[in-house]
């Protein structure tokens, strides 16, 4: 039988994004077989560089140096773009176009590329040139607003949801207009806000608003409409979340607890009656977890089929058997930090799995590489755009 070949191979892409959200879509399409091909400022590399998320964010990926500030750089810029199926950029809105590279131009030569665009706020709209990091796209999405206690300030999520959220995104759309090329023949753009990225993860928050005219407060560990489900402290000082919210499942919590007969109990039926007395089913959750070590209560729970987990840590998340088993922590070699743990790829595939191509590339590693073996310049014109800083 012949070799199966990656998901994606055969495809390139050329990434000019920086710091996260554009760096991470590439390298997720690098794990699945494309050619990613790094264009950075010589001399300098990305903002990023030296930075443990560089590391993480661009392995799998090759590395040219390359001015785009110059009209040089910018035609040697379009020659690279005219091999590759994908570009990848998150400039300010507005940027390509005044370099001279903006998509429509470049599929003047390469009508089939498509044009991944991330900013803060789109490429569209009266907000499209004001700057913005993940943090500020976690303000404008609404989820800082109702994350963390009513009686603090919001929270800021401890996770980078917006950056990561929007590559995800990116690299869907990318291949959602590869297949629309393949149908069309054509390429277009993928226009990805970060802040987009999490309103759409936002549930039904706009339904709910739209139904009450009231925003959603901020309740802590407790969610409106969902119960049982809450966070619950064991007797031997560890942060249990237990997460009983249909029907059956909370039947299965009421025998776990040795109470079935609360699913009978007025208070907590018909289901109306359990949410709108949620602080009472929690009570009596809380004072059954209390009275019982972590290990006694996740046994306990795992008996009867109820979703429960503690509160994990990264220190937990690198020890436990069920990351290690799915390969969701790998170990990969930096140049500066030696061995750097990070998480795996994700999604797992059956027939064409994903793969980390190596780590991420040293500034400009592969310039002799690209230029020469896929542009065809010569040494010497190498070391000629070398020393007059073009690359």
């Amino acid at each position: 039988m012949p070799p199966v070949l990656p998901a994606l191979a055969g495809i390139r892409v050329i990434s000019a994004g920086q710091i996260l959200a554009a760096p991470f879509c590439a390298t997720l399409l690098a794990e699945f077989g494309a050619e990613v091909i790094k264009v950075e400022p010589p001399g300098t590399g990305e903002a990023n560089r030296g930075n443990l998320s560089f590391e993480q964010d661009n392995r799998g990926q090759k590395s040219v140096t390359l001015d785009l500030a110059c009209d040089e750089g910018r035609a040697l810029f379009r020659r690279l773009v005219d091999t590759a199926d994908i570009l990848v950029e998150n400039f300010r809105p507005g940027a390509l176009e005044a370099w001279g590279l903006g998509p429509e131009t470049l599929r003047e030569t390469n009508p089939g590329l498509v044009v991944v665009r991330i900013s803060g706020f789109g490429q569209t709209g009266p907000y499209r040139d004001r700057a913005a990091f993940d943090r500020v796209a976690l303000a404008f999405s609404g989820i800082t607003a109702v994350t963390g206690y009513p009686d603090r300030p919001p929270v800021r999520p401890g996770y980078f949801i917006a950056d990561y959220g929007a590559g995800i995104f990116a690299a869907f759309g990318a291949l959602a207009a590869l297949r629309a090329r393949d149908l069309n023949g054509r390429g277009q753009d993928v226009d990805v806000a970060l802040y987009e990225a999490v309103w759409r993860m936002s549930g039904t928050h706009a339904a709910s608003y739209g139904l009450t005219g009231r925003d959603r407060p901020r309740s802590g560990n407790y969610y409106p409409g969902v119960v049982p489900a809450e966070q619950f402290t064991t007797a031997d000082g560890y942060d249990l979340v237990i997460n009983a919210t249909t029907q059956r499942s909370f039947e299965k919590l009421c025998a776990a607890i040795g109470q079935p007969e609360l699913v009978r109990d007025p208070r907590f039926t018909p289901r109306q009656n359990l949410l709108a007395n949620h602080e009472a089913i929690h009570a009596i959750i809380r004072d059954w977890v209390a009275r019982h070590t972590l290990a006694e209560a996740q046994a306990a729970l795992d008996r009867y089929g109820v979703p429960a987990c503690r509160v994990y840590q990264v220190s937990d998340i690198v020890a436990d058997d069920h990351y290690l088993a799915r390969e969701q922590v790998i170990t990969l070699d930096s140049p500066i930090y030696g061995p750097v743990l990070q998480p795996g790829i994700v999604p797992r595939l059956t027939a064409t799995p994903g793969a980390v191509p190596g780590p991420a590339p040293a500034l400009g590693e592969h310039n002799r590489e690209v230029y020469c073996g896929l542009l065809g310049l010569t040494p010497a014109e190498l070391e000629a755009l070398a020393a007059r800083g073009v690359i």
